[in-house]
């Protein structure tokens, strides 16, 4: 969780981010954003004096930017330079928050362009499935979080698996959560990014567990009843679990909406106890 002055900087650093897509004659112009944003955050983390340097709220921006000019300059997209520039701008509480506001701003970028192309929706979809995946498949989530596998083999075990199945935007955002966790689980990871692309899109993602399948035309009908309820859009992404005997378990964000029948079957137990 950022602190609230980096919470308020990486808000204004995406807002900028935003406006310098919108300003661009294709969005996909800022895909080098994304991989130069990455590179950065990579040498961050493993260069621990010049991350603190870079976040330290007394040090000069015009001093800032020299820096990253001479240790990045030529070696990331221009665009990329420009983006981190302007965060390293803004006031950060912290060596660390900055570097995950970086990413961040990396895995937006990322967003932005598949957003343009037309594949943020796959996207949305691939990352929620293949976290599901992960949670079904305990050897597949060790083998993936195993501090002990470098990350060359966790690449090519990823890319094993999906790399010719989904958008290459999903398969960067994967390969970058498996590779480089920064502290986080998997699991986090994938869900934090699968709700900045539900956000980008101006979406909340609802997680709904159901005994059975739900065909298109239900997950149409349930998602526009949410959208009414919550007064937003709200994609639907459906998780068929036969332990909730039936009905739907519902989560948005921290919310949750219990109406499975297990559900009901416990309070009634309650009621009988009490």
């Amino acid at each position: 969780m950022l602190a609230a002055a980096s919470r308020q900087a990486l808000s204004d650093s995406r807002a900028r981010l935003s406006e310098l897509a919108g300003s661009l004659p294709e969005a996909a112009g800022i895909a080098g954003v994304s991989d130069g944003l990455f590179a950065v955050v990579r040498v961050l983390d493993e260069v621990g004096h010049l991350r603190r340097i870079l976040a330290d709220p007394t040090a000069p921006a015009e001093a800032k930017s020299e820096l990253v000019d001479s240790l990045f300059g030529g070696r990331i997209d221009p665009l990329a330079l420009q983006v981190l520039k302007d965060a390293l701008a803004r006031r950060w509480s912290g060596s660390r928050d900055l570097v995950d506001g970086i990413e961040v701003l990396a895995v937006q970028a990322r967003f932005l362009v598949a957003e343009a192309d037309g594949t943020l929706d796959a996207v949305e979809d691939e990352l929620f499935r293949f976290s599901r995946i992960v949670a079904r498949e305990p050897e597949l989530r060790l083998a993936l979080t195993n501090a002990s596998v470098d990350a060359d083999r966790k690449k090519a075990l990823v890319e094993g698996l999906i790399g010719s199945r989904v958008q290459p935007a999903t398969l960067s955002i994967i390969l970058s959560l498996v590779t480089a966790p920064r502290g986080r689980t998997l699991e986090d990871g994938l869900a934090e990014y699968a709700a900045l692309a539900a956000e980008i899109r101006q979406r909340s993602i609802a997680t709904v567990t159901s005994a059975i399948p739900l065909d298109d035309e239900r997950q149409e009908r349930l998602a526009a009843l949410l959208s009414r309820t919550l007064g937003r859009a709200v994609q639907v992404q459906v998780e068929v679990d036969p332990k909730v005997v039936g009905g739907l378990l519902v989560q948005i964000g921290d919310e949750v909406i219990d109406g499975s029948t297990l559900n009901r079957l416990r309070e009634a137990r309650r009621a009988l106890a009490s």
